[in-house]
């Protein structure tokens, strides 16, 4: 068995698409505006993809089900990025609302902020502390 990808089930298709390769600037492996299937290179080259919820509810016969609304999330979809500061600030010029701003986990070491793609699925865009800040953790501890 080897990993293949994560896919999210979507609604609307060509806002995520939209997303995933504009406004993230994901590149795109597999898939195009007005399909059902996408998948964009996270460092693989399928890693992330997306699909029409409503036909992988055909395939799996719950068509009928109704898709969770109001609940805490079970993914988050974790993307390493250079600067998270920089990040943010370009991802706020495309339009993304931010959960958080950056933010230091200096017991993680590292530096993160969260937002939500336009299916409200959880997104953590995260880099290390940088080693200046990462050696005055270790001395405040």
């Amino acid at each position: 068995m080897e990993f293949n990808c994560i896919r999210l089930l979507v609604i609307d298709f060509d806002k995520c698409f939209r997303f995933y390769s504009e406004t993230l600037g994901l590149k795109v492996s597999w898939g195009e505006i007005g399909g059902n299937f996408a998948s964009f290179d996270i460092g693989l080259p399928f890693g992330i993809s997306i699909f029409k919820t409503d036909l992988m509810a055909e395939v799996i016969g719950n068509s009928e089900k109704s898709l969770p609304i109001d609940s805490r999330e079970k993914i988050v979809i974790i993307l390493k990025v250079k600067d998270v500061d920089a990040s943010f600030q370009k991802l706020i010029k495309k339009g993304v609302k931010f959960i958080n701003k950056p933010t230091d986990m200096s017991g993680w070491g590292l530096r993160v902020a969260h937002f939500r793609d336009p299916e409200e699925n959880l997104i953590e865009i995260w880099s290390e502390l940088n080693k200046d800040k990462w050696d005055q953790v270790l001395e405040i501890e």
